[in-house]
């Protein structure tokens, strides 16, 4: 037997083990496998996989993994079963899967199966980092600027996210899809990101760069104007009782000391659906659609669960703009639409940041005011997302290997 089968053979049995230990530790398991966030994520990897390899020996390997670990958590251990934690052995099953076909593939195919693992593995990693991250934001401020953020969308004269947690209890139908879709945002993501592998690996690997970078740098800016959203400085008075406009007027707007996640302004999820509709560009009309759908429904339920005021989601524009422009690696800096695009975002979000910081009354002067700023900032941010658009040819290039055995077979 050769030395490079030995070695794969040996990387195989790593993976294994390191599935095992995932799969089967008791800490990981209740802090990691039975979270919604955690199982959104790791079950977009089973996206991932079949669109790439929709093959039937992929499709028994991940239900058989999916098996074991229960059969081990559950029957073993006695883990207490819940329903997120089948998500996450089905996505867990398919990372190793991805994993030992990486160590096995051929070295013609490598790449391929590289983009199909590693990406996957790195953005389900950033989502199990996310919270050390904001731990760390969290302790840094101790004060939030929340009342800021309030009286912005006090001055609108349409306090959106508490008609919208009103909405949330009328209607618990609409409540419970938005919910689903604020969960299982990694599924977008994922649509996008194997959409384009499939087609034009370029394309890809830019959108997936971009996915990445998004939350670590989305923290950054929350050091800038850390916030919480509604529901977490109102309590028990979210979504029926908002401080009335005329009351806004004599608030005393000042940070307010609050424990909690500091992850309001902008909305990474508002942030991350954004650039998956941009990056659909050349997908599917089935493909956009999902996309869109999850956009819509997002705007919905990051407001109506009282997570994030509108101008959250507003400032998510920008945001997104300049993560698209960061992360066009395929355009050198001097290219025009891109430079200019990084420029004006980052001018126009930290802009947004200066005046909700140190001036929030100015738009209690007129509504006329933020619904002009809003709508010039969306307007403005989708004319230089289409500049961009511009940048990337239309044309695809089929990089995937066919596979010899697929699920229509």
């Amino acid at each position: 037997m050769s030395a490079h089968r030995i070695l794969q053979i040996l990387l195989s049995a790593l993976v294994a083990a390191a599935g095992f230990w995932f799969g089967a530790t008791a800490e990981f398991y209740n802090s990691a496998l039975v979270s919604a966030f955690f199982g959104a994520a790791l079950f977009s990897v089973c996206i991932v996989h079949l669109r790439l390899f929709p093959v039937w020996l992929d499709v028994a390997g991940i239900v058989a993994g999916t098996g074991l670990f229960a059969w081990i958590d559950f029957r073993l251990l006695h883990y207490a079963p819940k329903i997120m934690a089948w998500f996450s052995f089905l996505g867990l099953s398919s990372i190793l899967l991805l994993a030992v076909r990486l160590v096995w593939a051929l070295p013609g195919k490598r790449r391929f199966q590289f983009l199909a693992f590693v990406p996957s593995l790195l953005f389900v990693s950033s989502d199990w980092f996310a919270s050390t991250f904001l731990e760390w934001t969290e302790r840094a401020h101790p004060r939030v600027f929340d009342l800021n953020l309030f009286a912005f969308d006090a001055s609108l004269h349409l306090q959106l996210p508490f008609l919208l947690g009103q909405a949330f209890q009328m209607w618990p139908g609409f409540k419970t899809i938005s919910l689903i879709v604020y969960i299982a945002l990694p599924i977008p993501i994922s649509i996008v990101y194997s959409g384009h592998l499939l087609k034009r690996e370029s394309r890809a690997i830019t959108a997936m760069l971009a996915f990445l970078v998004t939350g670590p740098i989305g923290i950054l800016f929350y050091n800038l104007l850390p916030a919480m959203g509604p529901a977490h400085i109102f309590r028990g008075d979210f979504p029926w009782h908002p401080i009335p406009l005329e009351s806004v007027h004599r608030l005393l707007i000042e940070p307010i000391a609050l424990a909690g996640p500091r992850n309001a302004i902008p909305s990474l999820h508002m942030g991350w659906v954004l650039l998956a509709w941009w990056f659909s560009r050349g997908l599917s009309l089935a493909e956009r659609a999902i996309v869109a759908f999850f956009v819509l429904f997002t705007i919905f339920s990051t407001m109506g669960t009282g997570e994030h005021y509108f101008i959250d989601l507003i400032a998510a524009f920008p945001f997104a703009l300049l993560i698209e422009a960061l992360c066009l690696y395929e355009r050198p800096w001097r290219s025009s639409p891109r430079l200019v695009s990084a420029l004006f975002s980052l001018s126009l979000i930290l802009s947004w940041f200066a005046v909700l910081r140190c001036a929030p009354h100015i738009f209690l002067l007129s509504p006329l005011l933020p619904w002009l700023a809003c709508i010039l900032t969306v307007a403005s941010c989708s004319f230089f997302d289409r500049s961009l658009a511009r940048e990337h040819p239309s044309s695809v290039v089929v990089v995937a290997p066919q596979p010899e055995l697929t699920l229509s077979n």
